[in-house]
């Protein structure tokens, strides 16, 4: 007896294997990892993190720019602080920082991701015993704007307070009582940054010595210590003294080069 014939469908294409949609998602991760620098772009493939590599750093990624944190920062961020982007951090070592910008310095977003910008040695710094003391010290210096997103005040964050008193010591050791020093670097924080011995006291030693100008020039006008000595300083001293010219520090050094010697010719 002859069988009914059953139409039998072809077999179906099986799914593709789950491993490579991994894979793809993992080459994604890479070309991502790739394109904002975290990874050299010229890396041996025998040298490219593992998949559960990739998925850390990329998580690490996310919190970052949660942060604010855009993505042409992350090139600087990984050639100043390649650690940020090793598989044993943990992005919990430095979420103390962001809160403390955002709550001690009331920083937004913008302005903390322009101060770790310019100082990603920030996320490092110990909250409680390095940032918290430096900004009260700072503040009550009167130094005004420690969330203002500018390279000056992000080193001063991230200056200890020991170094920021050594420059106090020294307004202190030419004469200026402790308020007057304190007024010196809240209208200049810039001096914080400047080495006592190499740049302050040659200042200080020209103004008063072959210059011969007071204490109360220098109170008046602090940001004399911010010009370049060699550069600015003595070539326009020499210049007005041979012309038998004396004028007031700010006179002297603020303006350029051409309005300064077209004026006092």
């Amino acid at each position: 007896m002859q069988l009914p014939c059953l139409h039998i469908p072809p077999p179906k294409t099986p799914p593709p294997p789950l491993y490579l949609k991994f894979r793809t998602s993992h080459r994604e991760n890479l070309r991502y990892l790739k394109a904002i620098g975290i990874i050299h772009p010229n890396t041996n493939p025998r040298n490219l993190p593992s998949p559960q590599t990739a998925d850390y750093l990329i998580s690490t990624v996310n919190f970052l720019k949660s942060k604010g944190i855009h993505d042409n920062d992350f090139p600087r961020l990984t050639f100043l602080c390649p650690q940020l982007f090793s598989s044993n951090f943990s992005t919990s070592e430095i979420e103390p920082v962001f809160d403390f910008l955002t709550t001690d310095l009331n920083a937004t977003a913008q302005e903390s991701r322009g101060l770790i910008v310019h100082c990603p040695y920030i996320l490092f710094s110990d909250v409680e015993y390095c940032l918290k003391p430096t900004v009260e010290y700072l503040k009550g210096l009167g130094v005004e704007k420690l969330n203002e997103p500018s390279k000056q005040k992000a080193f001063l964050l991230n200056t200890r307070v020991d170094k920021l008193k050594a420059k106090i010591k020294f307004l202190r050791s030419i004469g200026l009582r402790y308020e007057e020093a304190a007024m010196v670097c809240a209208r200049m924080p810039a001096i914080f940054g400047y080495n006592v011995e190499y740049n302050l006291r040659p200042k200080y030693e020209f103004l008063v010595g072959e210059m011969e100008r007071s204490l109360e020039e220098l109170k008046e006008f602090p940001q004399y210590f911010g010009f370049s000595l060699h550069k600015r300083i003595e070539p326009r001293h020499w210049h007005l003294k041979h012309r038998n010219v004396r004028i007031k520090l700010n006179r002297m050094l603020l303006g350029g080069d051409d309005r300064f010697y077209s004026k006092w010719k």
